[in-house]
C-alpha cells in the first residue's frame, strides 16, 4: 500500500492529527507548568489530562463544527499541514511519513509490552494470600488505627516479612498489610502509609485513573501519550501523599516511612545493549527508585499548596483549542 493511501484514510488522518495536536498540547502545557511554577499535582495533573483530552477528541470535535475543515482550501490556509511534511523525501528517496509511522510502530510496541501485558498478567495471576490473619489487635497496628480519625476501610494482615501494602477498591475496599510492613515500621509511619492507601480508596471513588487508562489504550499509539499518562499516574502518588498528610499532620513520618519500604539509592544503569532485559529492568527500576526519591524530597521540603489555577487553566485550554484547529 501507498503511504498515500494510508494517511488519506479517516484512520490515517485521526492518528496524525491527533499527534499534531497532542504535540501542541505538549509544548504548551510543559511550558505552562514551569513558566507558571505549577508545584501542585492536583494542578500539574489536571493541566497534563489537557494533553490526552486533545489527543483523542480534538479532530471528531473540529470536525463537528465545521465538516469543510479538512477541504484543499482550508489546509491552504491552516497553520500546519501534516501531509505536506510527511511526503517530503529524506536523503535515500525514505519519505518522512515512513519516520512517522516507525515512531508510532515502536510506540505500540512500547505499550504493549510495558503496559498492557503486565495488566493483563497481573489480572490473571493475581489471587488473595494463602493466609490473611483477620484480626487487627495487634497492639503496634491498633495504636496507628487509634491515630486516624476518619473511618477506615477493613484491615487485613498479610503474614509475610516481605514487605506487602495495597488497598482494594469497589464493594469491599480493604488495605493490606504485611508482617514484615507493620514490625519494620514505628507507629507513625504505619500510621502514614494506612493514610496513604486510604487516600488512593478515596480517590477511586471517582475512577479518574481508570478513565484516563481507557484513553491512554485508545492512543496506544501516540509516544507523547505515553510520558504523560506516566506523569499523571506519579501525580497521583502526590496527591495521595498531600490528603495522608491532611490526616496525620506529620509529613516527616510518611518520607522515612518510604526510605524504609524502598531503598531508594538510585541504582547504576548498566548499558548493555547484548543484554536489553536487564537494561530494561535497570531503567525500570531506576525510573521508580527516582520517583520515591522525588516524592521524598518533596515530603522533607514541605507541602505549599496552591490555588486551582483556574483562570490559567481556561486559557491554557483555549489556546490549545484555538491553535489545534488550525493544525492539520
Amino acid at each position: 500500500m501507498d503511504i498515500s493511501t494510508i494517511f488519506n484514510t479517516y484512520p490515517g488522518m485521526y492518528i496524525t492529527q491527533s499527534f499534531c495536536h497532542s504535540t501542541i498540547a505538549f509544548l504548551i502545557v510543559e511550558r505552562t507548568i514551569h513558566i507558571w511554577k505549577i508545584t501542585d499535582p492536583f494542578v500539574r495533573q489536571r493541566f497534563r489530562i489537557l494533553i490526552i483530552l486533545a489527543a483523542v477528541f480534538s479532530m471528531p470535535l473540529y470536525q463537528i463544527i465545521n465538516p469543510e475543515r479538512g477541504s484543499i482550501m482550508f489546509r491552504q490556509s491552516s497553520l500546519f499541514d501534516s501531509k505536506r511534511w510527511l511526503y517530503l523525501e529524506l536523503p535515500g528517496s525514505v519519505p518522512l511519513g515512513m519516520i512517522f509511522i516507525i515512531i508510532l510502530f515502536m510506540t505500540s510496541l512500547i505499550f504493549i509490552f510495558q503496559e498492557l501485558i503486565p495488566v493483563l498478567r497481573h489480572a490473571i495471576e493475581s489471587e488473595a494470600p494463602d493466609e490473611i490473619e483477620q484480626d487487627s489487635e495487634i497492639p503496634h497496628l491498633k495504636i496507628a488505627l487509634e491515630g486516624i480519625k476518619d473511618e477506615l476501610p477493613e484491615i487485613k494482615i498479610i503474614k509475610d516479612e516481605d514487605f506487602i501494602l495495597y488497598s482494594t477498591t469497589g464493594r469491599n475496599t480493604a488495605i493490606f498489610l504485611s508482617t514484615g510492613i507493620i514490625n519494620s515500621l514505628t507507629v507513625e509511619q504505619l500510621k502514614s502509609v494506612i493514610a496513604h492507601e486510604l487516600a488512593h480508596i478515596r480517590r477511586n471513588k471517582i475512577p479518574l485513573l481508570s478513565i484516563i487508562f481507557i484513553l491512554r489504550v485508545i492512543m496506544f499509539f501516540n509516544p507523547f501519550i505515553l510520558i504523560e499518562f506516566r506523569r499523571i499516574t506519579q501525580e497521583e502518588e502526590k496527591i495521595c501523599d498531600d490528603m495522608a498528610v491532611s490526616i496525620t499532620k506529620d509529613p516527616e513520618a510518611l518520607s522515612e516511612a518510604l526510605k524504609k519500604l524502598y531503598s531508594y539509592d538510585l541504582p547504576e544503569i548498566n548499558v548493555n545493549i547484548k543484554n536489553l532485559t536487564n537494561l530494561k529492568e535497570n531503567l525500570e527500576e531506576y525510573s521508580h527508585i527516582h520517583q520515591i526519591d522525588t516524592r521524598v524530597r518533596r515530603l522533607k521540603k514541605g507541602i505549599n499548596k496552591q490555588p486551582g489555577q483556574w483562570e490559567i487553566f481556561v486559557l491554557v485550554s483555549l489556546v490549545i483549542m484555538v491553535i489545534n484547529y488550525f493544525v492539520m
